[in-house]
């Protein structure tokens, strides 16, 4: 399915919380809005993911080789991905353009409204013990104390795009929470007060299963946590709005050089956070 910027063809996707049947700009921006994320099931070709697939089984082989015993003790995701460091030029390109193309775009475009940037990729896989567990968690909470975490939540907005590249568990999320702060139940879990660990589970939480094709776009601000299993291997894009002061997050190593630029189609995306970069 081709999607456009201005209109989605609404026979072919399909969402959480409304029919498939009644997708539009309009919706998806409400479903947005209103509870932090959606979910587009098949919206990406199996040749588009088994492309996008094979460059990044390449990062993350060099990536785990380089970084062995973190990997084995806790990690549970990298980042950098578009980087120099385990991709070669024309592997990068390919990313630059995946992240760049039609159908993130069109999803870009209809959620931020203020000039989107690119901000970093990541990828989330399994730990290596069995032990470990999922947590809850705001993206914000590890760079904000409590009350600036309640302040941002209002005035700035970075997104996930999550892209699965095998049959996974998935995603648990709390609706909503993107524009409130925490009940009781979800601040002690979160943060670990009165005998709650992050890993426990939450009244309000809702089970979000990917499956490759599938397309799940999230506030980076909600409540949220990963769920480990299958064959986990996420693909997340982070896009944020030039309000947000997030302009010292992005390594400039990880955006296109001048000789990519002009061999991306649409690159808005990252010539937005190069000129945000130059003027900060």
């Amino acid at each position: 399915m081709e999607a456009s910027a201005k209109e989605f063809d609404s026979s072919q996707v399909s969402c959480t919380e409304i029919k498939s049947s009644e997708i539009s700009n309009k919706h998806i921006n409400n479903e947005y809005k209103e509870h932090g994320y959606f979910v587009i099931r098949d919206y990406f070709t199996r040749t588009e993911i088994s492309a996008l697939r094979e460059v990044i089984l390449k990062f993350h082989q060099l990536w785990k080789q380089d970084n062995f015993d973190f990997y084995q003790e806790e990690a549970f995701n990298s980042s950098l991905i578009t980087g120099s460091q385990y991709l070669a030029p024309e592997d990068r390109l390919k990313l630059f353009n995946f992240i760049s193309s039609q159908k993130i775009m069109a999803l870009v475009d209809n959620i931020i409204t203020n000039k989107a940037n690119f901000m970093n990729t990541q990828l989330f896989f399994n730990p290596v013990s069995p032990l470990q567990k999922d947590f809850w968690h705001r993206d914000c909470q590890y760079d904000h104390d409590l009350e600036a975490q309640q302040r941002i939540m209002h005035e700035t907005q970075v997104v996930h795009f999550r892209v699965p590249l095998f049959d996974e568990l998935g995603m648990e999320l709390v609706p909503g929470s993107h524009k409130r702060w925490d009940n009781e139940e979800e601040f002690n879990v979160r943060q670990e007060e009165q005998g709650r660990v992050s890993s426990d589970a939450l009244a309000t939480g809702k089970k979000i299963h990917l499956a490759v094709g599938d397309l799940l776009v999230f506030s980076a601000d909600m409540i949220h946590r990963g769920r480990y299993g299958k064959d986990r291997l996420a693909f997340d894009i982070l896009v944020f709005d030039s309000a947000a002061d997030y302009i010292d997050y992005v390594d400039d190593d990880c955006l296109p050089d001048p000789a990519m630029l002009d061999k991306i189609l649409d690159p808005r995306l990252f010539t937005n956070t190069i000129e945000l970069k130059s003027t900060a």
